[in-house]
């Protein structure tokens, strides 16, 4: 595959053999991280006999394109380095820059500042090369993997509560995955469909997930300190980050929007029947949220999550799932409302207004992790322990 004019391959002659894997490696302003990065993820290869290269996909500002280039000279494997003077697509542009161009297509993509250890790149080979896997994730979340790393418990919460989001939002292509976060991760390039991607933020394997339907497997690790430098992460990164994710799944969530809408409006329509009709407020309200409630089930079912159903549970599960929370959110919603009104100040409609935007939110992250969520295949613990006690009960005995 031929390189862009701005590659720069410094890449040791002497190193004959093709490389098996490619790491991918997007920069900004990391020069301090590079020559432990280099050193750990060689010492690594070695240990495990896997023959890789690295490629540097750089945006920096700094001085971290001589500073590849300088470690790439005594190098005891491949480094490569593509500096973009204008970079295209952030963080997941160099990412896909640097797949296209890799020489292999196993690629891993992991960060620069060492809280990807380089050491997992031998487990994270091993588990793909069971076969079963299109990509490998490295999670923070599965198994014995922590997030110690994140700077400060806000961090962490924000990271909790981002990733939740992104499962709710494709609960289906990430139902496997517990850090669609993460930005430690193989992918088997000749399964990656790259006309289809439009990167546009730094969360790369969340691009890739939401658009195409892949086999995916993870392995845990513990997301580390950084070696050197400063943390990227900034509100503005979150704002991007929330756009991105409004951009892949605009369309359910903006139906269920839609949905909820139409539900308003005619609970005001039957309320205002009602009441014309002599029925008094309060049986005409709770008919009204009634009939909604249920009209608002049977719509999600039809146009929003049409194709889970086949996965969740039956529909009489789904149905009460569905009414059960949502009588219990308009329980909960009403007399916040009177305390935002009463104790707040806030006027009525702009205390009904914030509640409802939260309801929306709650709604949608219920029927997405639960009413719609995929069914366990396994037996419950419960369930087998049952099932034992009656296996033995009918099991012929010694008097």
């Amino acid at each position: 595959m031929s390189l862009p004019s701005d590659a720069r391959d410094v890449r040791r002659e002497e190193d004959a053999l093709p490389p098996a894997v490619t790491i991918v490696v997007p920069t900004f302003n990391e020069a301090p991280n590079i020559a432990e990065l280099v050193r750990r993820t060689t010492a690594a290869a070695r240990a495990g006999g896997l023959k890789v290269e690295i490629v540097f996909v750089d945006d920096s500002t700094d001085d971290t394109p001589a500073v590849v280039r300088d470690v790439a000279a005594t190098a005891e494997i491949p480094v490569r380095l593509i500096h973009r003077d204008e970079p295209a697509g952030g963080l997941g542009g160099a990412v896909v820059e640097g797949i296209r161009t890799a020489s292999t297509d196993v690629c891993i993509v992991m960060d620069g500042d060492l809280q990807h250890p380089p050491e997992k790149i031998l487990e994270l080979v091993a588990r793909y090369e069971r076969g079963d896997a299109d990509i490998v994730v490295a999670s923070r979340y599965a198994g014995g993997g922590t997030s110690h790393g994140l700077a400060g418990r806000i961090r962490v919460l924000v990271s909790r509560l981002s990733t939740t989001v992104t499962r709710a939002m494709f609960p289906m292509r990430m139902r496997a995955i517990t850090d669609p976060m993460t930005g430690f991760f193989l992918v088997d390039r000749s399964r990656v469909d790259f006309e289809s991607l439009h990167p546009r933020g730094f969360k790369i394997l969340l691009e890739i997930l939401s658009r195409q339907q892949l086999r995916t497997a993870e392995i845990d690790f513990d997301f580390a300190d950084r070696y050197a430098g400063q943390s990227k992460a900034s509100f503005r990164q979150g704002i991007h980050f929330l756009l991105q994710l409004t951009y892949l799944r605009f369309g359910k969530m903006s139906l269920f929007a839609v949905i909820g809408g139409l539900g308003a409006v005619a609970n005001i329509a039957i309320v205002w029947a009602m009441t014309q009709l002599g029925i008094g407020y309060l049986v005409s309200a709770i008919v009204a949220a009634e009939v909604t409630i249920i009209a608002n089930f049977l719509l999600l079912e039809r146009f929003v999550f049409r194709e889970m159903r086949s996965e969740a549970s039956g529909f009489w599960s789904r149905f009460a799932k569905s009414v059960s929370f949502n009588n219990a959110e308009l329980l909960i919603r009403i007399p916040i409302v009177a305390l935002m009104v009463e104790s707040w100040h806030i006027t009525a409609v702009v205390a009904t207004a914030i509640t409802l935007v939260v309801a929306f939110f709650a709604r949608f992250l219920f029927h997405a992790l639960v009413v719609y969520a995929p069914r366990r295949t396994g037996r419950s613990a419960l369930r087998r322990f049952a099932e034992e006690v009656d296996d033995q009960a009918m099991s012929p005995g010694e008097l």
